[in-house]
């Protein structure tokens, strides 16, 4: 027997959100991968790297994988709990994890690491990149494009406008004021499908700037209408949008 939307919702609400792990959502949700790759391109760079910085690590679940990690190597997370997880899980590449703010100033001198890194990143702060970023240095990161999983925001908030701040031509543009050389830009729409509602609450919950300030108790009535839309049609589609930029200072 299926499960009822109740039992469904306290489901979604029950599970934890801690970290940047997504497994719990295997037979419930999926999504395609972008076509480059950036676990693959990270572990390469990183290969490389003499001193490298993770921007906005997440739990460090991404950056843990890397076969070869170099001499120096740091990572930033504004996250309280996702700090302590970071931590745990880089300790045993020797990284150092500082706590905070996405918009602050980065904690490090000028010229510290020829390669800077960030997956997913909620603001980007340019100038510091371009500033601790040695001459020659790269900063390569995956970012979430404009109008990311927006049938799912329209269908919790109603049609909204994509930011242009999300858009590839606005990282671009950002990046070449703060004297970055863009070398590569790449661009994904990828199919994002729910199989319940429950999945439906907990990328809600986990990914917050999708439909910013969701609760279960806020939201009820739009999760029931999705939750029999799902009932009647098998899933929910969406589009996540992914940019890939990589750029660098000027030697």
């Amino acid at each position: 027997m299926s499960p009822t939307f109740e039992e469904l919702l306290a489901e979604g609400v029950g599970v934890l959100v801690e970290g940047w792990d997504f497994s719990w959502f295997e037979g419930r949700a999926t999504e395609e991968r972008p076509p480059w790759g950036y676990s693959r391109l990270l572990a390469d760079r990183m290969a490389s790297a003499t001193a490298a910085l993770d921007i906005q690590t997440g739990g460090g679940e991404v950056l843990a994988q890397i076969p070869h990690p170099p001499a120096v190597l740091a990572a930033t997370e504004s996250w309280p709990p996702n700090v302590e997880i970071a931590r745990r899980n880089l300790a045993p590449l020797g990284a150092t994890v500082v706590a905070i703010d996405d918009d602050a100033d980065l904690p490090f001198p000028a010229d510290s690491f020829d390669l800077v890194v960030s997956r997913h990143p909620v603001r980007t702060r340019w100038d510091e990149i371009a500033r601790v970023l040695t001459p020659g240095g790269t900063f390569l990161s995956q970012m979430v494009g404009a109008g990311s999983v927006r049938e799912l925001t329209d269908a919790m908030m109603g049609p909204q406008t994509p930011s242009r701040r999300r858009s590839t031509r606005w990282a671009a543009d950002q990046a070449e004021a703060a004297d970055l050389v863009v070398e590569d830009l790449r661009t994904a729409a990828l199919e994002m499908r729910f199989y319940d509602i429950a999945s439906v609450i907990v990328f809600l919950r986990k990914v917050i700037w999708t439909v910013p300030g969701f609760t279960v108790e806020r939201y009820r009535p739009q999760l029931a209408k999705l939750h029999d839309r799902i009932q009647a049609d098998g899933s929910f589609t969406a589009h996540s949008q992914r940019f890939l930029i990589e750029a660098r200072k000027p030697g």
